[in-house]
């Protein structure tokens, strides 16, 4: 009996070493397995909790982007403080706070509109775990276009190229070529006399001879431009010029002449008398003009640095010439708007920016017309946004004043038809009798999102520019 009870216990000894051996294998085997779930589960939540704290970050991004909407120079969250901003955020399904976001808002710089956003969000459950997303929107200004005409446009040389974007709010013959929209706020309307032997007659929006490759780029009907929007940014242009700026009042003679230079600053000078053989010159409405458009004698004012601002309003005629480094707006007007003295702009010499980099820009915005005096320099350069607010940009008709090259850097914008203004021929041929015999047109894309202080802006609101995240 006892020797029975001692295998018994042997046995039983034996099966015990063995069941500890086996828990000790299979835990040997599972603790990388757990370690390995349990490291999966972890970079599980984490993943998770990055992904709702992007989705966090976005939602900040998409409420600025609303705020930015409803008040567009906005850039401290309503709050009249810096920055940053931390909000909470509500899950929609739950109406729980799980978690927040904060949003650094960088304004536009002087001559932008671009505004950057970077907003952080986090979960509170995990608060280490952020995501941060930076967008930049920027608000399109009116020198969008390379050439802009509230009347219609005729373009009939087929060797002329147009460089950017082109827009009537009426109809538009285009024989030349293009690189960018060439659009019309007509579907179909019928074209006047001057746009064509075949005219008048119904036609599409858009039309000519054009080759295939510009064709392409033809886009009919779209939004007009509300050039009577301009009216209350002169208000605005006169206002701040006034704190701030140079503001002219009438000078009592025959108006001012501006000279910009290479060190930022601007000369100013009264036009005392005008020269003899500029007088009698025919516009585009073929109205012969009486007054002589080139100065003569002048009286110094005074120089000075181009205002912080950028502005500077006159209530008298303006020539303006020289070359530019900064950034500025000459308007010329007199408010309320009449007729009969509404004041032009004349272009005497070359306006050139001392580098074409977006540092420096020029916007001339005349209440009447932008002309290109009969004295000019026979190859003339141009470098300007140029909006004629209620006129034409024009070189006027002096028989047998023949010019060689005008190029222009930057975008024209009138009021009037466009009919290759700075060129007149005899009839519908190539056959120039007055004005430059060859224009160049090159679109300065720096305008786009960086245009001359206080000019005219899209109606469109802002537009996403640019979208990165951590």
């Amino acid at each position: 009996m006892i020797l029975k009870i001692t295998k018994e216990k042997k046995q039983q000894g034996a099966m015990l070493i063995y069941l500890i051996i086996i828990i000790f294998i299979f835990i040997i085997v599972m603790l990388p397995i757990i370690n390995i779930v349990s490291t999966k589960m972890q970079l599980l939540r984490s993943t998770a909790d990055r992904e709702q704290a992007l989705q966090i970050a976005e939602s900040g991004i998409n409420y600025y982007q609303w705020h930015l909407a409803h008040f567009q120079n906005d850039y401290k969250d309503g709050t009249n403080q810096p920055g940053p901003y931390v909000h909470d955020y509500i899950d929609i399904d739950t109406q729980k706070n799980i978690g927040k976001f904060s949003l650094t808002i960088t304004p536009p710089l002087i001559g932008s509109t671009i505004v950057t956003i970077q907003s952080t969000g986090w979960t509170n459950n995990n608060p280490s775990a952020t995501r941060t997303i930076t967008v930049k929107y920027g608000i399109p200004s009116l020198a969008q276009y390379s050439l802009l005409a509230n009347d219609g446009i005729a373009v009939y040389f087929t060797d002329e190229a147009f460089s950017g974007r082109i827009q009537s709010n009426n109809g538009i013959r285009f024989d030349a070529t293009g690189n960018a929209p060439i659009q019309s706020a007509k579907s179909t309307y019928t074209c006047p006399s001057w746009q064509g032997d075949s005219c008048p007659t119904i036609k599409d929006g858009v039309w000519g001879s054009a080759p295939q490759s510009t064709k392409n780029f033809w886009q009919f009907p779209v939004p007009a431009i509300d050039f009577s929007s301009l009216t209350s940014d002169l208000a605005v242009m006169k206002s701040t010029a006034q704190s701030g700026g140079i503001y002219l009042p009438p000078s009592n003679k025959n108006g001012y002449s501006l000279v910009f230079n290479s060190n930022e600053t601007v000369s100013v000078y009264k036009v005392k008398t005008l020269k003899s053989n500029s007088c009698g010159g025919m516009d585009g409405y073929y109205i012969t003009h009486n007054e002589c458009i080139d100065y003569n004698a002048r009286d110094f004012q005074f120089t000075q640095a181009i205002p912080s601002n950028g502005i500077i309003y006159i209530e008298d005629k303006t020539w303006v010439e020289g070359t530019v480094k900064g950034r500025a707006t000459i308007a010329a007007a007199k408010l309320p708007y009449n007729a009969s003295t509404a004041p032009t702009i004349y272009i005497p010499n070359n306006i050139i920016y001392s580098a074409k980099d977006g540092s420096n820009v020029l916007g001339l915005v005349a209440q009447k017309d932008i002309v290109i005096t009969r004295n000019a320099p026979n190859n003339l350069e141009i470098d300007a946004a140029l909006i004629a607010q209620n006129g034409l940009a024009e070189f006027f008709y002096f028989p047998g004043v023949i010019k060689n090259t005008l190029t222009i850097f930057g975008t024209v914008m009138n009021f009037g038809y466009w009919f290759d203004n700075f060129v007149w021929t005899s009839g519908y041929t190539n056959n120039v009798v007055s004005g430059y015999s060859e224009s160049v047109y090159n679109y300065d894309s720096n305008l786009l999102y960086a245009p001359p202080p206080y000019f005219p802006l899209s109606a469109s609101g802002y537009e996403l520019l640019n979208w990165t995240s951590n």
